[in-house]
């Protein structure tokens, strides 16, 4: 039996489209990827656009996440490389788009995201992070990523009723961690789209951590124009335009999860 390596696996998720969550994986990864960290995305989204935004166009996703889900397919060789040292993807296209449908038939239709990642060749592989792009819909998919991952984080725009839609998802997790993944913690809360100079968003800031504390990353996503422009560029924004304010964003953010982790095990060691 192969040893497993300890792979941080992340889901990045939110209900609710448009709050900067596949923005969010594309460069996130590739900040972690960037630090040294051997980074794993998996585009677990039907429209495919974090794996439009690393670079991997259509005609080069032979194998996909679906494959990856129900083929049989060594996951190596559904693993692509992208042109970013450190960092690998798992590409998607449409054709999971018909994914919940057909888990709704399997046996254990919950657990094989988490059966596939436990595959020798990608315990071998020896990613440090694997991060999961969720569908925008608590679905089969998601909650496919949530039994397979550790922590979620939750990317959440700084605009009114941002903390409405967090209740449902919340519950999700508590009800998973009672089921089917005991070990599931909330990663983080990531403010993004953030424009310091509105004071609505200053004041969704003050609920979140009023009602959420440590919980809410010390780290913002701020509106930026180049980090709207890098996914036509089929690129990360680090690499678009490494000194805008969203790529230092990106940066520290990527510096926070690492601390967090750091601590975490320092923590665990001690104990």
């Amino acid at each position: 039996m192969v040893e497993r390596r300890k792979t941080r696996i992340i889901a990045i998720a939110n209900q609710k489209g448009g709050v900067g969550k596949t923005t969010t994986a594309i460069n996130l990864s590739a900040a972690l990827a960037e630090a040294g960290q051997r980074t794993l995305l998996i585009d677990l989204d039907p429209q495919g656009n974090a794996s439009t935004g690393l670079g991997l166009q259509m005609g080069a996703r032979k194998y996909t996440t679906y494959d990856l889900l129900f083929g049989e397919v060594p996951a190596s060789s559904i693993i692509a490389q992208t042109e970013h040292e450190n960092l690998s993807i798992v590409p998607a296209t449409t054709d999971l788009s018909s994914a919940d449908i057909e888990l709704m038939t399997r046996a254990r239709r919950s657990y094989l995201l988490q059966d596939a990642l436990r595959q020798s060749d990608i315990m071998e592989a020896g990613f440090d992070y694997i991060l999961i792009d969720c569908p925008p819909s608590l679905n089969l998919l998601t909650l496919n990523a949530m039994v397979a991952a550790q922590s979620v984080l939750v990317p959440l725009q700084a605009e009114f009723f941002a903390l409405e839609g967090l209740s449902q998802l919340m519950l999700t997790v508590r009800e998973l961690r009672e089921t089917a993944n005991p070990a599931l913690r909330i990663e983080g809360i990531l403010l993004t789209m953030y424009d310091r100079r509105n004071n609505l968003a200053q004041q969704v800031e003050a609920d979140a951590r009023g009602n959420l504390g440590d919980m809410v990353f010390q780290t913002m996503i701020p509106r930026n124009v180049r980090l709207s422009e890098a996914p036509s560029f089929a690129v990360p924004v680090l690499t678009y335009d490494s000194q805008s304010k969203g790529a230092v964003a990106y940066r520290d953010l990527a510096a926070e999860v690492l601390r967090k982790h750091k601590k975490v095990q320092s923590e665990g060691a001690v104990s």
